[in-house]
C-alpha cells in the first residue's frame, strides 16, 4: 500500500525524490528520452518539478508510433538490455496503429502496486471473489488487474472466451463478489440476465469496477448499471496501456476519481496552448510516469479531458489529486455541430438518464460545409420508443440548445461491446 501523504507538500517532495531516481536511470541509458532531453538541460540534480515542467517537452503519441516504426518492432524507448523484460502488450488501436509497449518485472510490480490502491479504495479484500468478464487479450489492463487482485490474495477468477449467459453462471456459482469489465459491458451482462431469467437480485456481487471508457463517472450510467445489479456499487478507474493504472474512485465521492501520485506526477494544460489551466477549467491530463522504468513517459499528452477537484483535502481524507466526473472525454472525441462543442459523455448521461435505451449509436457526417449529428437508438423490450424518441430530442435539444434528430433502431440491431464500445460514428 502506498504511503498516506499528509500534505501536498509531502505528496511533491516524494515525487520529485522519485523523477530524480527515474532521471539518473533512464538519461545515461534510454536512447529515446536521451535525446528528446538532450538539449534541455535537465539531468537527475534537476531542482523541482515546476523546472521539469517548463524544460521538458510533451511527449505525444505520433512521436511515439513513429519511434517504433523507425526502431521496430519496440521502438527505443528502452532503458535496459532486451533480455530485462518480461512483458510484451499492445494498446487498443482505437485511437490509432497499436503500439507494443514492453516491461520490466520491476516495471510490472509498480503497475501491480498501483492497481492494489484501485482495489484498496473500492474496499477489495483478500476474501473477495474477482470475476473477470472480458477474453484476456493483448491489453495491459485485463493482466495487472488479475495479476494485482492474486497478490492481495483474492480468488481470481478469468472470464475469456466464453458467452454473457455463460458468464453470469459462473458469476453465480462461484459466488464472486466483485466484476471487473467495461461499463457497457456491465450494461449488456445485465441486459442478458433479464433475458435468460437469471435474477441478479440474488448476485453475490456487491462491487463493479469499470474502466476503458468514461461511463464509469457518469451518474446516469452508474444509476443504470446499479439498477441492473441490485446489491452492487460501481466503483471507477482509468488507466492506458502506455502509461498504466492511474486512478481511483475516491470512497467517499462517487465520480471523483483521485491519481496514484506515489506513481505519477500529473498536469492539467490547456489542449490547444499547453499552458496549465485555471481553476474548475477543462484541461488535458499530462502524465509522467515515476516508477516505469524500463519504458518510461515523460510529460505525455494522455488526450484525456479532466476537470480538477478544488477540494483539498479531500473529505476522503486524501491529498492527491481528484478529477470531478473522471475522465470527462478525449480531446479528439469533442465535436462542434453549428458552433456548439459536445462531448459524448455528455451525450451518454442524458441517454441514460432518460432510460428505456438498450443501446446507441451516435453518427457525425461531415459531407457538407455544416456538421450534422444524428442519433440512432435501441429500445429496451417493452419501451414505448415514440415516446422514448420525443423525449430524448427534448432533452437534447434543452441541453444544447440544437435540434439533434432521434432514430429508432429495431430492438437487437446495433452491436454490442464486450471491450470499449465504438458508438460513435464519423463519415
Amino acid at each position: 500500500m502506498a504511503a498516506a501523504f499528509s500534505n501536498r507538500a509531502a505528496i511533491e517532495a516524494s515525487q520529485l525524490v522519485s523523477l530524480r531516481t527515474l532521471l539518473a536511470a533512464l538519461l545515461p541509458a534510454n536512447s529515446f528520452q536521451s535525446h528528446r532531453l538532450a538539449d534541455t538541460g535537465v539531468s537527475s540534480a534537476i531542482a523541482s518539478l515546476t523546472e521539469f515542467a517548463q524544460r521538458v517537452p510533451f511527449t505525444t503519441k505520433s512521436e511515439l508510433v513513429a519511434d517504433i516504426a523507425t526502431h521496430p518492432p519496440y521502438g527505443s524507448n528502452l532503458t535496459f538490455a532486451p533480455d530485462r523484460y518480461t512483458r510484451c502488450h499492445q494498446t487498443s488501436g482505437t485511437g490509432g496503429a497499436p503500439m507494443r509497449w514492453l516491461d520490466t518485472s520491476e516495471s510490472w510490480q509498480w503497475m501491480l502496486d498501483s492497481w492494489a490502491e484501485v482495489y484498496r479504495a473500492a474496499h477489495v479484500t483478500r476474501t473477495d471473489r474477482v470475476y473477470f468478464a472480458f477474453s484476456f487479450g493483448p491489453f495491459l489492463g485485463f493482466w495487472t488487474a488479475f495479476e494485482s487482485a492474486a497478490q492481495l490474495g483474492c480468488l481470481c477468477i478469468p472470464g475469456g472466451g466464453l458467452s454473457s449467459a455463460a458468464r453470469l453462471r459462473m458469476i453465480i456459482e462461484n459466488r464472486a463478489t466483485v466484476l471487473c469489465c467495461t461499463p457497457t459491458y456491465a450494461i449488456r451482462l445485465g441486459e442478458v440476465a433479464a433475458e435468460e431469467k437469471i435474477s441478479l437480485a440474488q448476485s453475490p456481487v456487491r462491487i463493479i469496477i469499470v474502466a476503458g471508457e468514461p461511463g464509469g463517472s457518469i451518474a446516469a450510467t452508474r444509476q443504470r448499471i446499479e439498477s441492473l445489479w441490485p446489491g452492487a456499487r460501481v466503483k471507477d478507474h482509468h488507466g492506458m496501456t502506455e502509461v498504466g493504472p492511474v486512478t481511483y474512485e475516491c470512497p467517499a465521492r462517487a465520480g471523483v476519481l483521485h491519481v496514484i501520485e506515489h506513481a505519477y506526477f500529473a498536469e492539467v494544460v490547456n489542449p490547444a496552448t499547453g499552458e496549465p489551466i485555471a481553476s474548475g477549467e477543462t484541461g488535458e491530463l499530462i502524465l509522467t510516469t515515476l516508477g516505469r522504468t524500463g519504458s518510461p513517459l515523460l510529460r505525455y499528452r494522455t488526450g484525456d479531458l479532466v476537470k480538477p477537484a478544488n477540494t483539498s483535502p479531500c473529505p476522503c481524507g486524501s491529498h492527491e489529486r481528484a478529477f470531478e466526473g473522471g475522465i470527462l472525454g478525449r480531446c479528439d472525441d469533442m465535436f462542434i455541430v453549428r458552433g456548439v462543442n459536445i462531448h459524448p459523455s455528455a451525450i451518454e448521461e442524458i441517454i441514460h438518464h432518460n432510460g428505456s435505451v438498450a443501446e446507441f449509436q451516435a453518427r457525425l457526417t461531415n459531407r457538407t460545409a455544416m456538421a450534422e449529428f444524428e442519433l440512432l437508438i435501441e429500445p429496451a423490450a417493452g419501451a414505448d420508443a415514440e415516446l422514448l424518441k420525443s423525449n430524448l430530442e427534448r432533452s437534447l435539444q434543452e441541453a444544447f440548445q440544437l435540434r439533434i434528430p432521434v432514430s429508432i433502431a429495431p430492438i437487437g440491431s446495433l452491436p454490442r461491446y464486450e471491450m470499449k464500445a465504438r458508438r460513435w460514428v464519423k463519415d
